[in-house]
């Protein structure tokens, strides 16, 4: 905890909590308007205070978490699980979301097609690669 007003940095609660990996990431995802407060867009100097809701949202992933504690100190994981607790909803949303992703199909290709691969796509497109 900081100070006696029991305020912090939003981005640097967010580094502390492990949303992001650098404070300097937290501070960006906060300017694009990827964390809200309360519902509304902020700064990423806007002091947090315990009971505050976010929505942070991390690429496809959305947490709608309450603050339950402020540390400016980034520690292990089960700790920084310590400092909030996600709504039951987010998180059914997000595991739903996960098994989605998971149950799409992968890529046949990675990276540059070899020789073989790229005759294998003449194959399945005539016209294309004909000269």
């Amino acid at each position: 905890m900081t100070g006696e007003t029991g305020k912090l940095r939003l981005d640097k609660w967010l580094w502390a909590a492990r949303f992001f990996k650098t404070r300097s990431l937290a501070a960006d995802a906060v300017e694009a308007g990827r964390v809200l407060v309360e519902a509304a867009r902020v700064k990423p100097a806007r002091a947090i205070a315990i009971g505050d809701r976010l929505d942070v949202r991390i690429g496809q992933y959305r947490f709608d978490v309450e603050v339950l504690a402020l540390s400016g100190k980034r520690g292990p994981a089960p700790e920084a699980q310590k400092l909030y607790r996600e709504s039951e909803a987010s998180r059914v949303q997000r595991e739903t979301l996960a098994a989605q992703i998971k149950a799409q199909p992968q890529p046949a290709f990675k990276g540059r097609p070899t020789k073989r691969d790229r005759r294998e796509i003449e194959r399945f497109t005539p016209g294309v690669y004909e000269k």
